[in-house]
């Protein structure tokens, strides 16, 4: 494929969507590459009705656009916490696309559970 160049330094201010159809929207983001933000998960093991939730997270301001970031969920509606982290590329036809792993951890009743309070995935975001 051809090498996009990106015109803008890498912004993550805006909407995502990714593919689950959970969206965040990230605030202005600061002069360091620091932002906070909400995430609305559209999936949920918790038994509480869902919550738009604070995000606070930093990222590179990197002039060729694809630039590394993260940033952590504090869950409103469980006791579970998630970071993210990731990096942004341009996809076939230019547009933003955020590839991104995330660890996300479940709060259990005592150390004897800790082997199984931890999970991983993967999540695509686009605007």
């Amino acid at each position: 494929g051809t090498h996009l160049l990106v015109s803008q330094q890498c912004d993550l201010t805006g909407w995502w969507e990714n593919e689950l159809g959970s969206k965040m929207h990230v605030d202005a983001v600061d002069s360091q590459g620091n932002f906070t933000g909400e995430y609305y998960t559209a999936v949920s093991s918790a038994q509480k009705p869902i919550e738009p939730s604070p995000l606070l997270g930093s990222q590179h301001l990197d002039e060729d656009g694809q630039c590394t970031f993260g940033f952590t969920v504090n869950w409103k509606f469980s006791d579970s916490t998630a970071v993210f982290t990731g990096q942004c590329f341009a996809g076939d036809s230019g547009e933003e696309v955020l590839q991104s792993t995330w660890l996300l951890r479940e709060k259990v009743d005592s150390l004897h559970s800790d082997w199984k309070a931890t999970r991983t995935g993967h999540n695509v975001f686009t605007r």
